[in-house]
């Protein structure tokens, strides 16, 4: 994905997400070796569900932030490869943190409308 490309996404999907503040929603975390081969019996899985709260972008040390009901995560905007959305309410973020580790987040929201 260009570099263009990849921003604005990011820019559009952080720009709406206040909509699903209070909504039911899944986050399932990946760390896997080959970019091209996200297969899920090599791939190291974790799963969070929460009602999403807030949201924002940390600027000390430029990460994408995420809180809810007991639950935090981050996701670092300079190690952001790829992000799509794969449904009405799914999205997906692949961040690279060394030359074969790779973070592959996807959310999920129970959005109502």
């Amino acid at each position: 994905m260009d570099t263009e490309a990849l921003r604005q996404g990011i820019i559009d999907f952080f720009e709406k997400i206040d909509k699903y503040y209070g909504s039911k929603t899944e986050v399932t975390q990946g760390l896997f070796s080959k970019l091209d081969d996200v297969n899920a019996a090599l791939t190291t899985w974790n799963l969070s569900e929460f009602q999403l709260i807030r949201s924002a972008y940390r600027n000390n040390g430029g990460k994408f932030m995420f809180e809810g009901n007991g639950n935090y995560f981050e996701i670092a905007a300079e190690k952001l490869i790829d992000f799509k959305q794969l449904g009405r309410n799914k999205f997906e973020f692949i961040e690279q943190y060394g030359e074969t580790v790779f973070r592959i987040t996807k959310i999920r929201f129970h959005y109502k409308y």
